[in-house]
């Protein structure tokens, strides 16, 4: 597993034409994880093809491919979500927080780790605590420092991004881990923008929950989200009651037997139909090829690729984050000053170059199935933008 990964542009679909370094906004399905979504919707032509096994196996299948992922050594503790809001409202439904608290979050944060935070909070009596981004073009050193002064005795939950979805600028989340420990608070993760391609331990950053939504970095679809939930969550309260979280519900003949009992781990805040014939095949099969490539030797492939850019791009003038934190997988180019977006989004379309638009910044996000020749298309885009 040491070995150097090599480009997999041959296990995706992607138009020879089209450079696509944009897997932040979404990652395109390999073909493998295509196939396995056309078998699966051709198995509900016949509905007698679904037995009462296949309810559970590729939950089964999902949830240890997940743990795997982020070193987690129990699979149990892998629940199976619809997207990262309905992990996030299950932390707030469970986590503690009392009156005139706060909840910490970092400045212009994904909203589906914001909104629950604000609802939980006004019920509670508590407040938000935003800690803003720095007003620099590498703010990463002094929003770190500033992150962990603001978790404090009063602080109840702390709920960050791995990295930050605009431009990937990177929290010291062991830091961050130990800091809420000290204090009592609890500490949720959104791993949407990392996991996948940068590695991520548990074991290390000790979080609370972690919630990753498939269709980015795991190469899933969409509507498929995972969540690692750890002790707090042992006798806790899910969003709904589904009969199959339910101990003994692999026996359809005793279903109306109820029971106040859950299955073991965490299955009890799982997803009603989580079971999904159609789209959890696609995400086991995405799980299964990124757990071969790995995170590790993915994120140094796409480090190895994006070398030339970044060197060149600071040539040409373009703001970048300081190495340490900075993402390899994702990081936004601060454009020049009085540089039309208009113009930019032009010369982008004019090389058939997919990126993103973040504020003022080029959110750039390559991943495995890109090339030196993609690479070179956007230095090119950067190189007349500059002129």
């Amino acid at each position: 597993m040491s070995s150097s990964l090599e480009c997999q542009k041959s296990s995706f679909g992607l138009p020879d034409d089209l450079h696509y370094l944009n897997c932040a906004y979404m990652g395109p399905l390999p073909t493998a994880a295509e196939e396995a979504g056309v078998r699966a919707l051709r198995l509900k032509r016949v509905p007698t093809t679904i037995g009462p096994e296949d309810f559970f196996q590729d939950s089964n299948r999902a949830r240890h491919l997940f743990a795997d992922l982020i070193h987690a050594p129990d699979p149990l503790r892998v629940a199976i979500h619809p997207a990262v809001s309905y992990g996030v409202a299950t932390a707030a439904r469970n986590f503690p927080l009392a009156q005139g608290q706060e909840v910490v979050v970092v400045g212009e944060q994904f909203p589906g780790n914001v909104y629950a935070w604000r609802r939980r909070a006004a019920e509670a009596g508590a407040r938000i605590r935003t800690v803003e981004r720095p007003g620099s073009v590498t703010p990463g050193a002094a929003w770190n420092d500033a992150l962990l002064e603001a978790i404090g005795p009063d602080t109840g939950i702390v709920a960050l991004p791995t990295v930050h979805w605009t431009d990937g600028t990177r929290f010291d989340l062991a830091a961050v881990g130990a800091r809420a420990r000290e204090v009592g608070a609890a500490f949720l993760l959104d791993g949407t923008q990392s996991v996948g391609a940068l590695p991520l331990d548990v074991r290390e950053v000790q979080p609370d929950a972690l919630v990753v939504a498939g269709y980015k970095w795991l190469l899933g679809p969409y509507s498929v989200a995972f969540s690692w939930l750890g002790p707090r969550f042992d006798d806790g309260v899910p969003l709904e009651e589904t009969w199959i979280g339910r101990r003994g519900s692999e026996d359809f003949k005793g279903l109306v037997e109820y029971t106040d009992e859950y299955q073991p781990g965490v299955a009890r805040y799982d997803v009603g139909e989580r079971s999904n014939f159609a789209l959890l095949p696609v995400a086991v099969a995405s799980l299964r090829l990124v757990g071969r490539w790995a995170p590790e030797r993915i994120a140094a492939y796409i480090q190895g690729i994006s070398k030339p850019l970044l060197d060149r791009a600071v040539e040409l003038g373009f703001g970048l984050e300081d190495a340490p934190f900075r993402s390899p997988h994702l990081f936004g180019l601060g454009m020049p000053a009085g540089l039309d977006l208009n113009t930019v989004r032009g010369a982008l379309e004019q090389r058939n170059v997919s990126v993103s638009l973040r504020g003022s910044a080029l959110r750039i996000s390559p991943n495995v199935y890109n090339d030196e020749a993609d690479v070179q298309a956007l230095v090119e885009v950067l190189e007349t933008l500059a002129r």
